[in-house]
């Protein structure tokens, strides 16, 4: 095995690994979005990258920049309703979320349907959410096809994890844009971990890690569900969870009553849909970044997006 490996500071990404792939996709497509977002000079992809992942980023970086450029304002902010709500909170009970809702609200009277792409912010400039419509090309959709019921501690892992390597890393690519702190700690978790199973004679992680593809250390994929209003307490308040939902399917609509909107501090649901659908929901476990000595990262600010342009 080729063991050289490309270094980001003090992260190390083996060049055998599907994740070096995707730290390219990354780079490419923050410069796209900043050439974009500035006026700057044409973006030259990496050779490494094939035609298609590549038309797939340039067609991220373009979502993207609509999003950046049409933000919602909210009253609301974020870090103070992260504090008000327990650990154990799942959001299903109507009448607490209702007073919560009196407590924190978002600043705008009824629900508002968000059908173009958008950026969520707080009263503070912290970015609560990304929403990027049609941001996956129909080649990334059909390309990410894995086994039903199928797990990655057997002899189909590999298998597995190449087939929804293209998805992994346009999600991760979003996500250096959207909150570049949260990809480098996913990335330097990922990093650690290789080193702590190596000294503690692990050989089946540094296996698994090679075609893992995501600087997410968590992956659920749902098909033809209709989720209740719910929140993901198991995930880290400052960090972004991406979903993704593909298939031949109408009429789907995501709610946000803690915001109220429609298109895990911020509650959630997915309607009902006719036809067929499969939604990816990558996130990131703050245990995981614990075992790994990776520090927690800040809330995603606008401000972040600001300075790069100058």
């Amino acid at each position: 095995m080729n063991t050289s490996s490309m270094s980001t500071c003090d992260i190390k990404i083996w060049h055998t690994w599907a994740l070096a792939i995707t730290h390219e996709a990354g780079a490419y497509t923050e410069q796209k979005f900043n050439a974009e977002k500035t006026g700057g000079e044409p973006v030259i992809p990496s050779p490494n990258l094939d035609t298609d992942l590549v038309m797939a980023c340039d067609r991220l970086a373009d979502v993207l920049i609509k999003a950046y450029k049409n933000p919602i304002k909210m009253q609301i902010d974020i870090a103070r309703y992260s504090k008000l709500i327990s650990p154990k909170n799942t959001g299903h009970n109507e009448e607490k979320e209702e007073k919560l809702l009196e407590r924190c609200p978002p600043g705008h009277e009824g629900t508002k349907l968000v059908d173009k792409p958008a950026t969520i912010i707080d009263v503070s400039g912290t970015i609560i959410a990304w929403y990027l419509l049609d941001a996956l090309t129909e080649t990334t959709q059909n390309l990410s096809d894995p086994e039903v019921s199928a797990s990655l501690k057997g002899p189909s892992s590999e298998n597995i994890l190449k087939a929804i390597a293209r998805l992994a890393a346009i999600a991760s690519a979003a996500l250096r844009v959207m909150h570049p702190q949260q990809y480098f700690a996913g990335l330097r978790a990922l990093s650690h971990l290789r080193d702590k199973a190596l000294s503690k004679e692990l050989p089946q992680m540094p296996d698994t890690l090679q075609y893992w593809a995501s600087v997410f250390n968590s992956l659920s994929i749902i098909s033809n569900r209709e989720t209740p209003n719910h929140r993901d307490h198991l995930s880290i308040p400052e960090c972004f969870d991406i979903l993704t939902t593909m298939g031949n399917y109408s009429k789907a609509q995501m709610s946000m009553p803690s915001l109220q909107l429609e298109f895990r501090i911020v509650r959630h649901g997915v309607d009902g849909v006719e036809g067929d659908q499969i939604a990816w929901a990558w996130y990131m476990r703050d245990s995981v970044h614990i075992y790994a000595r990776v520090p927690s990262c800040g809330w995603a600010m606008v401000e972040v997006h600001i300075l790069t342009t100058v």
